[in-house]
């Protein structure tokens, strides 16, 4: 007959300290903890510890999984129009969070206009579902996507209704996210029905605005900004994005958008700013190979590097 702490030991080197054992008799009753882990994980260590449990003396080996509840947080990724680079921003973030250590996913909100799969390098592949809920899907980078772009045919108009596009967003964030801890969201330029609906619904820890430092892309972030600050949501900052030109060439710097607008405005509106992004064609041909540069460890990187590290400082200070 084998006891209780012969068979924790035996299973311990499988286990990896997620097994409690408990012994009745010539029954083996194991609480399995697969907190984090992809299902076919979870099947192939429940099927190596069903195996190494039976022993001589057990007769019966049953197992039950648990796992524990994962305190999310969402960080909507906003703008107060198009055309100011919010998704490569949106992306390469979520590349330096996971980077620095966080556990992270990233959803394509933009229902209108999903980039999503082309800067992460997972252009005509298809998420699937597991008990009705979407499973993301894996990049190179670590960070689990999914978009509508991946629901989707390639260069098919989604001409939904507010509600729909509501109904699609809620899919996407509440899908299977496993171990992640925090959401990037990428959302859709502008104040409408699928931002409310974020929200309303799922509560964002927190906004980071992205704007180009001229005066109208800062009327609108301005417009963005006070959205969520009527929703009681707090702004982390403010990035500028297109923030000074170098030339290859010569190595000098011009500043066709301007420069220093979107810090002034955070000073302004008493929100931080996060830092520039330079108007950099590296950035661009990265970007559009699906080769985001916060994914690497060059110059390109070091902007959005720094700009997560200020994003991530801000998480720490909301625990609890």
């Amino acid at each position: 007959m084998i006891d209780q702490s012969e068979l924790q030991a035996i299973l311990a080197p499988i286990a990896a300290g997620r097994a409690t054992v408990r012994v009745d008799g010539a029954r083996a009753s194991i609480i399995l903890d697969v907190t984090g882990l992809p299902e076919a994980a979870q099947d192939a260590l429940e099927a190596d510890l069903r195996a190494a449990a039976s022993v001589p003396g057990i007769d019966e080996v049953r197992i039950a999984r648990t796992a524990q509840r994962v305190n999310r947080r969402l960080i909507a990724v906003a703008s107060g129009k198009g055309g100011v680079g919010k998704s490569t921003v949106s992306a390469n973030l979520a590349i330096a969070l996971a980077r620095a250590g966080r556990k992270v996913g990233l959803v394509d909100a933009d229902i209108y206009g999903p980039s999503q799969p082309k800067l992460m390098g997972v252009e005509g592949r298809k998420p699937v579902a597991h008990d009705k809920k979407l499973v993301p899907l894996a990049t190179a980078y670590g960070v689990p996507l999914l978009s509508m772009g991946g629901l989707v045919e390639e260069g098919q108009a989604i001409a939904w209704r507010g509600p729909m596009a509501a109904g699609a967003l809620t899919q996407l964030v509440d899908a299977n996210w496993g171990a992640a801890d925090t959401l990037v969201l990428d959302l859709p330029p502008g104040t409408g029905d699928v931002q409310l609906t974020m929200i309303q619904k799922h509560r964002p820890a927190g906004a980071v605005i992205v704007s180009t430092p001229q005066d109208l892309a800062l009327i609108d972030a301005t417009r963005a900004i006070d959205l969520f600050a009527k929703a009681g949501i707090p702004v982390i900052g403010i990035v500028e994005n297109m923030a000074g030109y170098a030339c290859p060439h010569c190595g000098e710097v011009s500043d066709p958008f301007g420069r220093g607008g979107a810090e002034a405005a955070a000073e302004r509106l008493g929100v931080p700013f996060l830092g520039r992004i330079p108007l950099d064609i590296a950035i661009r041909t990265a970007s559009d190979a699906g080769a985001p540069p916060a994914a690497g460890n060059g110059v390109e990187g070091a902007a959005f590097a720094e700009v997560a590290g200020k994003v991530a400082a801000w998480l720490e200070t909301q625990k609890g």
